[in-house]
């Protein structure tokens, strides 16, 4: 039987690959650092940006041919008013094969070339490093370029539901809750953050399966309020 709050283990979490994936997907700005120099690329549209390079892997013997250098900057910020709203920062590293113009100015042309070291993913948890192929392979969450909206949603319009899915946390808090906050969701499940007068930690709620489709979502959250409800578990939060 899976607990809810427990730590989450490899199937119910996407894989660093694809939360990668889903953070471009979701990127509305990023900083472009090329030769020392930084500019930012803002109204991406919710579009992949990965989607306006051409990835190459590394070609031996090509450090003899001068590539500029290029840094591409992103970071996650959960929509929701919690503490360190800085979620993830994702950093792809390589080097240019062509002019840099089309993506700056969000042409969607296809001549922008970069040839790729590795994709670095930065989370509370550590510093993972993530290759060409594995980037390829995976996808974006379906929920990602509407997981901003569905979870203002979720807090502004229902947040006596919010505190409702506090029954799932197991262990129980060890200091009292004073707020707790949908912070991220994906298809897997659910992450309250649960704040104390000191700190916070965050809780994942898992759906009874993975989502394939967003359609799906609606039957799954709907399906962790009825398991909060038949919980005997209770714990209050102040008014």
């Amino acid at each position: 039987m899976r607990l809810f709050g427990a730590p989450a283990t490899p199937a119910d979490r996407p894989t660093d690959a694809e939360r990668i994936r889903s953070i471009l997907t979701a990127a509305h700005s990023m900083t472009v650092v090329t030769d020392g120099l930084r500019s930012e690329v803002r109204h991406l549209d919710g579009s992949d940006p990965m989607g306006r390079l051409h990835l190459h892997p590394a070609e031996p013997g090509g450090e003899s041919e001068y590539r500029p250098s290029i840094r591409l900057e992103f970071t996650d910020i959960a929509p929701t008013p919690v503490r360190d709203r800085v979620r993830a920062r994702v950093t792809v590293l390589g080097r240019l094969l062509t002019p840099l113009s089309d993506l700056a100015e969000g042409s969607g042309a296809d001549s922008t070339c970069m040839e790729f070291d590795r994709a670095v993913l930065e989370t509370p948890e550590g510093l993972s490093h993530v290759g060409l192929e594995e980037l390829d392979a995976s996808c974006p969450d379906p929920l990602s370029p509407y997981e901003a909206g569905m979870l203002t949603h979720l807090l502004d319009d229902h947040h006596d539901l919010v505190t409702l899915l506090l029954r799932l946390v197991r262990p129980l808090p060890a200091a009292a809750v004073l707020r707790a906050l949908p912070v991220a969701m994906d298809r897997y499940g659910i992450t309250l953050r649960l704040e104390a007068r000191r700190g916070h930690r965050d809780v994942r709620l898992p759906f009874p399966s993975p989502l394939d489709d967003v359609e799906q979502a609606g039957t799954q959250i709907q399906a962790l309020f009825s398991a909060a409800r038949r919980s005997s578990h209770r714990n209050t939060l102040p008014a």
